[in-house]
């Protein structure tokens, strides 16, 4: 998150108009922003400590449920309706992820607290986007993904000092996947959804992260050499069909 924030920074210092809107924010846009931030940090923590306790199918396919939580958020906090036809979408794509990670899923013994970490690192990510819908009406991109990526730094830079991890220790390499992570995670994906945001419902953008366990098994065959399955192929199916499904509810 702190590389991403420094990587988009010359893009903000360099647009006088949008520095103008940064130094007028509101005190709830500021909070809200703030906010954003935290929920974004709790979301990966959540979900990586989730990965100490249960399998990385249950993880990804508990946390793919996101839509779910944008479903009912949207509808309580701000009365969307979606048709039969979406709601069918949005239900088909998710049993897609379920088929993909369904023989390794497991829901019992020290999982359980797993498990439940990951549908909360669901939970708070779809806040994150909802805040995102809210505050990107008014507000620019670059100020909001710093102000969003700057604040959950501090939160996992304040969380990585309380539970004694090292900062500095790691190879070259490591600081190579770390900017990787930055540029292809953060910026290349999480910045295109707040980008998104401005235009399209926190709702619609939930059911990308369906796409996690596509990417996973393409990953995994091209740097793992792990073969892809009959399960695994049809549950991409599914959820490709169940995307298309929603996006083409009109």
């Amino acid at each position: 998150m702190l590389f991403s924030a420094l990587a988009l920074l010359p893009f903000l210092l360099f647009r006088k108009a949008e520095l103008r809107e940064l130094a007028h924010l509101s005190k709830k846009q500021w909070l809200l922003g703030v906010l954003s931030g935290i929920f974004l940090a709790a979301h990966y923590t959540l979900w990586f400590e989730s990965l100490r306790f249960t399998s990385v199918a249950s993880s990804t396919v508990l946390v793919t449920l996101q839509p779910l939580f944008a479903f009912a958020f949207g509808y309580l906090l701000f009365g969307e309706k979606l048709t039969r036809r979406a709601l069918f979408g949005g239900f088909l794509a998710i049993a897609g992820s379920a088929i993909i990670g369904w023989q390794d899923f497991r829901v019992s013994g020290t999982a359980l607290l797993g498990d439940a970490l990951a549908l909360f690192a669901a939970g708070v990510i779809t806040a994150y986007f909802f805040i995102g819908q809210h505050l990107r009406q008014k507000l620019s991109l670059f100020p909001y993904a710093i102000l969003g990526y700057g604040s959950s730094a501090i939160f996992l830079l304040s969380y990585s000092l309380f539970q004694g991890f090292s900062l500095t220790r790691y190879s070259a390499l490591n600081w190579l996947w770390f900017a990787g992570l930055a540029l292809i995670s953060t910026i290349l994906g999480q910045t295109v959804f707040n980008w998104l945001l401005k235009w399209m419902k926190a709702s619609t953008i939930s059911m990308s992260i369906l796409g996690e366990p596509i990417g996973t098994c393409i990953l995994a065959y091209f740097i793992l050499g792990q073969g892809m399955t009959l399960q695994q192929g049809i549950g991409i199916v599914v959820i490709l069909a169940g995307i298309f499904i929603f996006l083409y509810r009109k």
